[in-house]
């Protein structure tokens, strides 16, 4: 477990404040904007067809839009993923959030792993940050150890825990373990259950450099929160 200076911890700096329930409308999404502006959240989290509306709202105001790729599966194929990448990009994205192809990973195809990452790297090509999904969940260890190397090894930005749309979310455990795996340097963002300020510390503690939650405002005011993806 980490140290950390909780008296000067800046939480909403590592809260990506999300929204990917399949009925969200505009009027939601501009309320989570709203209130990412407010607390001056890292980014707000939303599926593609909201992208390019989130990086107006956002506009000027330093909170990144940030948007998922091949969601909530994983099962789409890697030219798929990288086309909606630059899709999403060109729309104002400066974050992607891709699952990986958890179905190859249970197969053991490292290789169709591998293209399915590079895909979505290639395509960002340094205009946006990219974030490996990982759905640590359904994952054997030493199948997370192997696709944590992988993302690593493709040149993404963060590793990432879980989509919330699974069995289970991020735990202090599987943070612990990714963070080992990718070294310091890299991100590691643990999403799916973070409804806290406590969850938000043991998850940092652990290790994570980004949460990801719908429960943002409850976090930064110390309270619990009602849900997290």
């Amino acid at each position: 477990m980490r140290e950390i200076d909780k008296e000067n911890l800046k939480v909403n700096k590592y809260i990506d404040h999300t929204l990917l329930k399949p009925d969200a409308n505009t009027d939601a999404v501009k309320i989570v904007c709203g209130e990412a502006k407010e607390y001056d959240f890292a980014s707000v989290c939303v599926n593609p067809s909201f992208i390019e509306f989130v990086a107006k709202e956002l506009r000027g105001s330093g909170v990144n839009p940030c948007c998922v790729v091949g969601f909530p599966l994983g099962a789409t194929m890697p030219e798929v993923k990288a086309y909606e990448t630059n899709r999403c990009i060109e729309v104002g994205a400066k974050e992607i959030d891709m699952v990986a192809n958890i179905g190859a990973i249970k197969n053991g195809d490292w290789d169709l792993v591998e293209r399915d990452i590079e895909s979505v790297v290639k395509s960002s090509a340094g205009r946006a940050l990219v974030k490996v999904i990982i759905e640590t969940c359904l994952l054997k260890e030493e199948e997370m150890i192997k696709v944590c190397r992988l993302a690593k090894s493709a040149g993404a930005d963060f590793v990432k825990t879980s989509t919330g749309f699974s069995t289970g979310g991020a735990t202090k455990e599987d943070v612990t373990l990714m963070r080992g795996v990718v070294g310091e340097k890299m991100g590691v963002k643990a999403s799916g259950g973070v409804r806290s300020y406590e969850d938000a510390v043991t998850m940092i503690e652990a290790g994570a450099t980004r949460l990801g939650t719908s429960s943002g405002v409850s976090i930064v005011r110390g309270l619990k929160g009602s849900s997290s993806y």
